[in-house]
């Protein structure tokens, strides 16, 4: 039982001895609280560049250090010359893995004291009142940043995409739509068209008309797509390498406890921010709505040097990065309820209650601020926002499921092909020129763009025009229907045979749906950000709106047929073309990230019906059991795999039956475990240790005959105890005894100076023994977050499991390359 366990841990027992027969799978779930598992998240390991053979590897940070009572609290000192903890004391490196159980005992111990405090004095108690508020600020501060940059975004990909295309006359700083609506010559039919707005060939050559205009346009759409993208590329390059990509897989391994310094970082964000408009502008097959996820916790990871529980404390700082996370997707669809829940099935690894409710109120914020912007002058939070009134048929189920099988197959097979792509950019000369590489698929993409209007214009535009349900008001050719105005009631039109408009559209958007196909492929993994929701969006919405133009033509041709005459009589408003879009962008999104709830709540909150969940929900379930019949992995995790991150992944289940002294080190024939000696080693004996061995922590054992186990000590703390020691303390040389029990052991009255360590021993390693099988092992590091855990048999220490172990295990259990295993 968890709660019992984490009780002997807190009072500092050795080791628990778990076997077989007495610890079943199920006594992790018999517990009667959700905080008597304790808030831990899966802890993610160190990939420091360490040698891999030896029995303890550099991953091996300290397990539950201070979880004990007898580490670093608030009555204990770091050592007996000093009056408080050394500066860097428990602190993590880059690429370490943060230790979950030590950061929330300090996180408890921070309360404990303010709490007892606050009694004391009436500022002690504005302290705490002040220390419990400041979450709910910094979600405000997250929020407010997150909407704001989310705003300008929006504003400046919109100006800078249709720059590619022409310049306002009254004010270069217009975009297209703008310019024409401060123009007092539009007509409603030509509203796009406006004496103020000129195309790049009026502007040359003062003209738009003829084969030479056509020519000089096209030339200068690919070049302003060229320079967008080299800009875009430089940046990244020479600044903050971190910003390219969409984010979402470092973010979810940085989630389950990973350290990557700098990347989310002040210069990720704002240099993510600048490429992010220059590579949606330059018409590449991305989008910015995951690269916005990374922004939103930029802001959050920045925000919380301000505030000192923050800042010092690393699993605190991962449940602002959720909350973060939440307020991205917020303003990238105008979705915070979906934000919430897709932080929750998507990117969180721990998500307590409260983080639940600061991550609602970060989303409620940051989507108040971009409404506040208001930055397509709309009123609407996306540009795609759409509102169907006709409602759905049950016959309608088939074409939808059928749409959800096509997401399904496409998402598997752009998951494989694009991890082929990347994996290639890794292994051959090709990933040595990404300005090359990102020049020539904007080139490709700019060339076989321009011809097709579907194309040609913004992603989100393309869905726009294709969630669109079309009207009287409508001329775009997707609505160019043979109107019949006898049947027309209200605003509501009958389906109505297709005009040429609509066929020109259908071959146009079959090209268009060509193109996205293959060219995202390429585009998502290159070194700009380059977000996946649009493009899959964009695919699934072409399918959607061709699937729904043709049910369309065949009930108003075919009403007679059984199918349609219960339902569908000649004149009625039967069938939504924009509903089978908004559908197929459901089943392919899902289709290739594998989300489901969140998925739906963001598609209904884009169209504001809730009439419209069940074909959301049929589509995105088909979906999704569809792709992972082909293969279990969405984009995320296929792409935290191929780069090696750190990530114990909590949805998959381990069967195998193999036990603990299977996979801990040292093996057979490998050199005998490193250890510490309790009282009985000098400073130059662990100095050697230290100097000898890329390990980031050594077992403390009674005495090298014995091995019985102590505790475990990290070799950080090691380090810098022992140099300051040298400095601060007297009498302190290499000859001197270092000592980690209460007591000194008797010396002779010559000998030098002893030191103490006591105090950065952690008591309470975490032990299994080695008939422990390794099911129970997984579950306790996915749900404990562990870094290491100790093998014992009889009480002697044996051997060590580290996170590096048990990820290489399940990949040799999967037959897959278990050295694939590493942070790269």
């Amino acid at each position: 039982m968890a709660s019992s366990w984490l009780g002997q841990q807190s009072l500092g027992s050795v080791a628990v001895a778990m076997n077989s027969k007495g610890f079943r799978r199920g006594s992790f779930q018999s517990s009667t609280s959700d905080e008597d598992m304790v808030e831990i998240a899966g802890g993610a390991l160190d990939f420091s560049i360490t040698d891999d053979d030896p029995p303890l590897d550099r991953e091996m940070l300290g397990g539950f250090s201070l979880y004990n009572g007898g580490g670093m609290n608030g009555t204990s000192q770091m050592m007996d010359f000093l009056e408080e903890p050394l500066p860097g004391v428990g602190t993590y490196e880059d690429f370490n893995t943060i230790d979950w159980v030590r950061e929330k005992s300090r996180d408890r111990d921070r309360h404990r004291e303010i709490a007892s405090k606050s009694k004391e004095s009436t500022w002690a108690l504005i302290h705490s009142v002040s220390d419990a508020f400041s979450g709910w600020l910094l979600m405000l501060l997250i929020g407010l940043l997150a909407g704001s940059l989310a705003g300008l975004i929006d504003i400046s990909a919109h100006w800078m995409t249709d720059l590619k295309e022409g310049l306002c006359l009254s004010g270069f700083w217009f975009n297209h739509e703008h310019c024409c609506w401060n123009s007092n010559e539009t007509t409603f039919e030509d509203r796009d068209k406006c004496p103020e707005w000129e195309s790049w060939s009026q502007l040359i050559i003062g003209h738009g008309e003829g084969a030479f205009a056509y020519i000089l346009n096209y030339f200068m759409y690919v070049l302003w797509a060229l320079v967008f993208s080299l800009l875009a590329v430089l940046l990244v390059r020479g600044f903050a390498p971190y910003a390219c990509g969409s984010g979402i897989p470092e973010i979810k391994t940085i989630l389950s406890g990973f350290i990557i310094r700098g990347y989310l970082g002040k210069w990720t964000l704002i240099i993510k921010t600048v490429t992010l408009v220059l590579a949606v502008s330059s018409g590449l097959s991305l989008g910015k709505e995951g690269p916005l996820v990374h922004v939103a916790c930029c802001c959050g990871n920045i925000l919380c040097h301000l505030f000192t529980k923050y800042r010092k404390n690393e699993a605190k700082r991962r449940e602002v990065l959720s909350a973060a996370a939440a307020a991205g997707v917020s303003v990238a669809f105008g979705a915070p309820i979906g934000g919430v829940l897709f932080s929750l099935e998507e990117v969180s690894y721990y998500f307590p209650l409260k983080t639940l409710w600061r991550s609602f109120f970060a989303a409620l914020v940051a989507a108040f601020t971009l409404r506040s912007i208001n930055p397509f002058g709309n009123s609407r939070l996306v540009l795609f926002y759409v509102e169907f009134h006709t409602p759905w048929h049950l016959l309608e189920l088939v074409p939808f499921i059928l749409l959800g099988i096509f997401g399904g197959l496409w998402g598997s097979f752009f998951i494989r092909s694009n991890i082929a792509w990347c994996r290639r950019r890794k292994t051959t000369k090709l990933g040595k020129y990404p300005v090359l590489e990102v020049l020539v698929v904007t080139a490709i993409t700019a060339v076989l763009a321009f011809p097709n209007e579907y194309t040609r214009m913004s992603t989100s535009e393309l869905i726009s025009e294709l969630f669109n349900d079309c009207g009287l008001l409508d001329f775009s050719k997707l609505c160019e229907y043979v109107n019949d105005f006898n049947s027309t009631t209200g605003d509501d039109l009958p389906d109505r045979a297709a005009g040429p408009g609509v066929y020109t559209a259908m071959w146009q958007l079959a090209l268009a749906l060509i193109l996205k196909v293959f060219i995202t492929i390429f585009t998502f993994g290159m070194k700009v950000p380059s977000g996946l929701f649009i493009p899959s969006m964009a695919v699934g919405a072409i399918v959607g709106r061709l699937l729904g133009v043709g049910m369309e033509q065949l009930a108003y041709y075919h009403h007679d047929w059984t199918i349609f005459s219960g339902w569908c009589s000649q004149g009625a408003d039967c069938i939504t073309p924009g509903l089978y879009a908004m559908v197929g962008a459901a089943a392919c999104l899902g289709g290739v990230t594998r989300m489901t709830v969140s998925l739906v709540v963001i598609m209904f909150e884009l169209t504001g019906g809730l009439e419209y969940i069940v074909p959301l929900m049929a589509a995105a379930m088909t979906s999704k059991w569809v792709a992972d019949a082909i293969g279990r992995e969405g984009i995320y995790d296929a792409h935290i795999r191929l780069n090696g991150y750190p990530f114990l992944e909590a949805k998959e289940e381990f069967s195998h039956k193999t036990l603990a002294m299977d996979v801990m080190r040292p093996r057979r024939n490998d050199p005998v475990l490193t250890v510490i000696t309790q009282d009985s080693m000098m400073v130059e004996d662990v100095e050697a240790i230290i100097n000898e061995t890329t390990y980031s922590g050594y077992p403390v054992v009674v005495s090298r005959e014995s091995q019985r186990l102590v505790g475990f000590v990290l070799r950080r703390d090691l380090i810098i105890s022992i140099e300051n020691a040298r400095k601060k303390q007297d009498g302190i040389v290499s000859t001197s005894i270092i000592y980690f029990t209460d007591h000194s052991p008797p010396l002779p009255p010559s000998s030098p100076s002893m030191l103490k360590l006591r105090s950065i021993l952690d008591l309470s390693p975490f032990t299994v023994t080695d008939q422990t099988p390794m099911e129970i092992v997984v579950d306790i590091f996915r749900k404990l977050g562990l870094r290491q855990c100790l093998v014992t048999h009889n009480g002697k220490l044996l051997g060590i499991i580290t996170k590096k172990d048990v990820l290489k295990h399940i990949a040799q259990m999967a037959n897959q390359d278990p050295d694939s295993i590493l942070f790269n």
